[in-house]
């Protein structure tokens, strides 16, 4: 096995010896704040009026429900509906003596019972109209009744096919086909030390522009159970970004980088975790879409590069996605970016920084 498919293997199993200590109890502080899958890992208690809110905006809460209890809500809609209105005109049948009459001028031809009722009701709004019952003149309720039918019939149907496209259309299932590499490494670029990761479209269709983003997000634990959470806005160099082939988005860890004065020891022993997003539009549909992930110190590799993945032929580029999460060990010293700086632009012959001690084995987190 290779070392990067045994530090892949590794990444699976986190450690989990710190803790945090709240009333709800202990928990590791190495707890993802946004899992992988790029969900957030939270859970909201005591919302004031949370129905309320959810009922508000009906129209995103049924977007955002399971595709089983949208069509669970959308057939009980219709039901319902047929329901009422065959209630109604039962009852203005038998207000105009329709049932107990049968030589009586009716409302509604064939409706002398709850069923042909029901059944009139499902026909006038679906307009399946088999013909054997209909309306007649001798009644304004009936025919009112049937007109304000036919008007929320159209409003459920708008509704429905409204909530369907949405959810087709959302913005998880297109993030889906955008990914990110399962580790971020940590290397040499001109001379820099630098953070980096893959992104990469599956898709065919391409994206029409792209911004990638990146926040530490570091956890503070109090004696009394508080956790403070800090965020840091990290510098990308190349963050504006068309997905043609996989990009590599690269962070310098410069003096104003968060990073800066973490060594190889430090990450470690250390509790952050990287958020990175990537903003873009879709050409297809025209739609804002987010796909987001994040790395723990165990999920970011010191002393790695990713290998290349981009080939070129006579006639097009060929893209190998089965290297998109494959990295190569290269030399790097275990210090800190600060560290590096100072050593590079002390007075020492340049012999000497070449000659800092690298990582004997590139070791993850």
């Amino acid at each position: 096995m290779n070392s990067s498919t045994a530090q892949y293997s590794n990444i699976q199993h986190c450690n989990n010896d710190l803790s945090v200590c709240t009333d709800d109890g202990c928990y590791s502080k190495k707890r993802r704040y946004v899992r992988k899958d790029g969900s957030c890992n939270m859970v909201f208690r005591h919302v004031p009026g949370e129905w309320l809110l959810y009922v508000t905006d009906i129209f995103t809460t049924l977007v955002e429900i399971r595709w089983r209890v949208m069509f669970l809500t959308f057939a009980l809609s219709y039901i319902l509906s047929w329901l009422f209105f065959g209630i109604l005109f039962w009852i203005i049948a038998l207000a105009n003596g329709d049932v107990k009459d049968p030589t009586n001028e009716p409302c509604v031809y064939e409706v002398r019972s709850f069923t042909a009722a029901f059944l009139f009701s499902l026909e006038t709004q679906t307009t399946i109209g088999y013909g054997a019952r209909g309306m007649s003149e001798n009644c304004m309720l009936a025919i009112i009744t049937v007109t304000i039918q036919d008007v929320i019939s159209v409003f459920i149907d708008t509704f429905i096919i409204g909530i369907v496209i949405a959810k087709m259309a959302s913005a998880r299932k297109r993030a889906q086909t955008v990914g990110f590499s399962n580790a971020a490494v940590i290397n040499l670029r001109n001379g820099h030390l630098c953070l980096s990761w893959r992104v990469g479209d599956f898709r065919r269709n391409h994206i029409v522009e792209g911004t990638a983003h990146a926040q530490l997000v570091q956890q503070t634990a109090h004696m009394t159970g508080k956790v403070d959470i800090s965020y840091y806005d990290l510098e990308i160099q190349n963050n504006h970004v068309i997905l043609a082939t996989p990009a590599t988005i690269v962070h310098i860890i410069g003096p104003s980088s968060p990073m800066y004065k973490i060594s190889l020891q430090d990450l470690r022993r250390d509790s952050f975790e990287l958020v990175v997003s990537f903003t873009y539009t879709d050409d297809c549909t025209g739609i804002l879409h987010q796909t987001r992930t994040s790395y723990t110190p165990n999920e970011i590799l010191w002393g790695q590069q990713f290998q290349e993945m981009l080939r070129v032929n006579r006639k097009h580029y060929r893209v190998d996605y089965a290297l998109f999460h494959q990295t190569v060990k290269v030399p790097l010293p275990e210090i800190s970016a600060e560290e590096y700086e100072l050593k590079k632009h002390s007075a020492c012959p340049q012999h000497e920084l070449q000659n800092i001690r690298p990582s004997e084995v590139s070791q993850e987190l």
